[in-house]
């Protein structure tokens, strides 16, 4: 896993949070008044009504930042610690009125490289801390998507974070169709007239594959803890629902990563038989080829037998006539071998 997410974290170290994106933003999500981005300075955790949800998002906070709201919420100081250390593989916590969990979302780039993003959730009391060390694509759709009025003031906090999880198994579904369209592709060329080879873009499609998997079972300690019953045992049971439609989801999703190594399987086999096709279209113009030739063997054979007869005594004649005649029958055994599509 920590090899899966090599470059994700040397993009980390070099990110640059834009203008428009600070790197701490805090959402309000209030189910009577609307939906607001705050200050940091506006507001009280401990002040949170049932119908109000805060939101706050940290993408590659400085240390002082991420120390500061840690210190303002009360956060469990292990999820603080794991953040600030870099961990990658994934995690679940209970800390009694807190849970923190490490996931890992697949980077929404082109084609077959997959590579990952660390994501961190901590889930209080009416609060919800998402910490990134670089841009996470759905992380940014939801913001913009909740931008307007919303009821989601409405959800508890462990809700919420089922609703981002499941996010973040949405980059896993996308990943797998990205490597669908990159297998079509390649059987297309593998199926095209002049096909070529494909041998090294299999390989890579077989390490994408297995490298989507690594990534992506170890979370199951995650969807399986948070469906456990012991998990959190004075929870609703519409969050027990939405935890177990969420582990649902992630076996779907498991279901589909085995699938796309199938894929590779079904995408060599169909080289292979190609590769076979290609190599009997080959091999029968040959044999046409050294059967014709073996005629002609045949026949010089003969013409050059040292038999004292007047018929192998014809001079310039009889070899123009026997070299023509070879001449014609090579000609009219390929005309028939295009005919019957022996060539």
């Amino acid at each position: 896993m920590e090899k899966n997410v090599a470059k994700s974290e040397a993009r980390a170290d070099t990110a640059i949070v834009g203008p428009d994106r600070p790197s701490v933003c805090a959402t309000l999500f209030d189910a009577d008044q609307g939906d607001r981005v705050i200050e940091m300075t506006a507001f009280s955790a401990g002040a949170l009504s049932d119908r109000q949800l805060l939101w706050i998002d940290l993408q590659c906070p400085a240390d002082s930042d991420l120390r500061s709201v840690a210190a303002s919420l009360s956060l469990p100081d292990a999820s603080i610690i794991d953040a600030l250390n870099g961990g990658t593989n994934p995690v679940l916590h209970n800390c009694g009125d807190y849970f923190w969990l490490r996931a890992v979302a697949v980077d929404d780039e082109p084609g077959a490289g997959f590579q990952g993003g660390v994501l961190a959730l901590i889930a209080g009391k009416n609060l919800v801390v998402s910490i990134h060390p670089q841009p996470i694509e759905f992380i940014e759709q939801l913001r913009k998507r909740e931008a307007a009025r919303s009821d989601i003031g409405a959800l508890g906090a462990a809700s919420f974070t089922a609703s981002l999880l499941d996010w973040h198994l949405s980059t896993y579904f996308q990943a797998v169709s990205r490597f669908e369209m990159e297998v079509e592709r390649l059987e297309v060329d593998i199926l095209s007239d002049q096909p070529r080879e494909c041998l090294a873009e299999l390989r890579s499609l077989r390490k994408a594959a297995s490298r989507l998997r690594r990534m992506l079972a170890p979370h199951r300690v995650i969807f399986a803890g948070l469906a456990r019953p012991d998990f959190r045992p004075t929870e609703e049971d519409r969050t027990d629902g939405h935890f177990f439609a969420l582990q649902a989801n992630y076996e779907r999703a498991m279901d589909m990563v085995e699938n796309a190594r199938d894929l590779v399987v079904g995408s060599f086999e169909l080289f292979s038989s190609q590769t076979a096709l290609v190599t009997n279209e080959s091999m029968r113009t040959l044999t046409f080829a050294t059967v014709v030739i073996g005629m002609l063997a045949v026949i010089a054979g003969i013409l050059g037998m040292n038999f004292e007869t007047p018929f192998f005594k014809a001079g310039t004649v009889g070899f123009t006539v026997a070299a023509s005649a070879m001449l014609l029958l090579a000609v009219a055994a390929i005309l028939i071998g295009r005919k019957r599509g022996w060539l």
